[in-house]
Parts: structure tokens; sequence; C-alpha cells
């Protein structure tokens, strides 16, 4: 039986370990329930959460990134006071700080598609669409994963990276949308292993501060709404 209900669950700012703790108790209840519901033919309904919160300072660097891609040494990094973290996630090295969205969707693709490269597009057109909200026109850049803007000229600057991870078709970690972080902590690593683009934020292409809870709200609206149409099933 489908079920393409999503609970949404705000975190807050949370350190990432804690969250990732978090995103792999719920990864292997719902594994688990599968597993159970194949092994012993049940028909127990998993759910779909999606975690919404903000990170302390740290780099985290995917399974298909480089460490040279950090450009801070542990002693550096202890003293700017930025945790590090290789994780199981896909794509390269990236930066979470206070006031950038991350977004984590714990999702059973069962209930809605069986594609990768779908769910991915899915997330990044639920971004492209809350960015329109604010005036920021927005698309995807050709051969990458995330949201850019000016992605057909040399003005090219990434707003939201994603990196990914699937285990019997539940999805875990997700995207990073720079709201209003401070953007000078990527000029430390080479962001998605990308030396040659900039990164920007919300509050930089508009040129003020942006309401957070306002960015979930749309956000929210937007992923769900995909989610859960006719046309996603």
């Amino acid at each position: 039986m489908k079920n393409n209900k999503v609970e949404l669950i705000d975190l807050g700012l949370i350190d990432y370990q804690t969250a990732w703790d978090f995103q792999e108790q719920l990864l292997k209840k719902t594994t688990d329930q599968k597993l159970a519901n194949k092994q012993n033919e049940l028909e127990e309904i998993t759910s779909n959460y999606l975690i919404f919160c903000e990170h302390n300072p740290v780099y985290t660097l995917g399974k298909s990134g480089k460490k040279e891609h950090l450009l801070l040494s542990d002693a550096e990094l202890n003293d700017k006071g930025i945790s590090y973290f290789a994780v199981n996630r896909g794509g390269d090295i990236t930066h979470h700080a206070p006031g950038q969205l991350v977004v984590y969707p714990i999702f059973d693709l069962d209930h809605f598609f069986h594609d990768i490269h779908r769910y991915l597009r899915t997330l990044e057109e639920a971004v492209v669409l809350t960015l329109a909200e604010f005036g920021i026109i927005t698309g995807r850049y050709e051969g990458y994963t995330g949201v850019w803007l000016d992605a057909d000229n040399e003005k090219a600057r990434k707003i939201c990276a994603m990196g990914v991870k699937c285990s019997r078709w539940v999805t875990m970690h997700g995207l990073a949308l720079n709201v209003n972080n401070d953007l000078s902590f990527f000029n430390h690593i080479v962001p998605c292993g990308i030396a040659d683009k900039a990164v920007t934020s919300m509050q930089q292409e508009l040129g003020l501060q942006v309401s957070m809870e306002d960015v979930k709200q749309k956000l929210n609206n937007h992923i769900m709404a995909l989610f859960t149409s006719e046309e996603s099933k």
C-alpha cells in the first residue's frame, strides 16, 4: 500500500553528528520494517519524514569527494571552531552553518517512484520554485546537481547543494540552501569540488536578510506538492 504522506520535523539549530544519528535511526526504522514485511509477508506501512534544521559550522565530505578540497589543516579547523565529517552521501565537500537551511528527506521511494535521478531533480525543482517566490530566478547546471543562478554563462553561482544516500529505496541526507549564512566559510574549501564557480545566498542576491520561517514554509509546500501529486506516483 502506498503512503505519500510526509511528517515534517523541524530540529532547529543542531550539531551535525546529532542530526546524522537521528537520520540513521529513522532510516534503520524504515528499512527494518521493509525487511520484516518482506520476510514475514506483512503489510505494515512505512513512514516518510522531512527534516529541517540548521547546523553549527561544519564541513562535510561525500563519498566521491577529495580530502584535498578542504583547504584547512586540522589545527586550523580547531582554531576556527569548525567540525569536519567524512560522510556516506554522494557528492564532494560542502559547508553548513547557521543561516543555511538544511533539508533531510527520509523518504521510502516505494511510495513514490524508483528513480534516484528523478528524486534529485524533484528536490531541485522544489528549490527552484521556492526561490522564484522570492524573485530569485534559478535553474540547473548541466552535469551538476544542485540549483544555480546564471548557469548558462560565466557568472554561474550555486545557491543550493545536494548529496543523498539511498538504502533499500529509503533516502537520507539531502540539500543545503544558502539563505542568510556567512559565505566566507566557502573560501576554505573547493565547494562541491568545483573550483571555478562561485557560491551565493538568498541574502546576497536580494541584498537583505530573509525570513527563514518563510523559506521553510514555502519549500515545505513545494516538496509536499511535488511528491504527493498524481504525476509523482
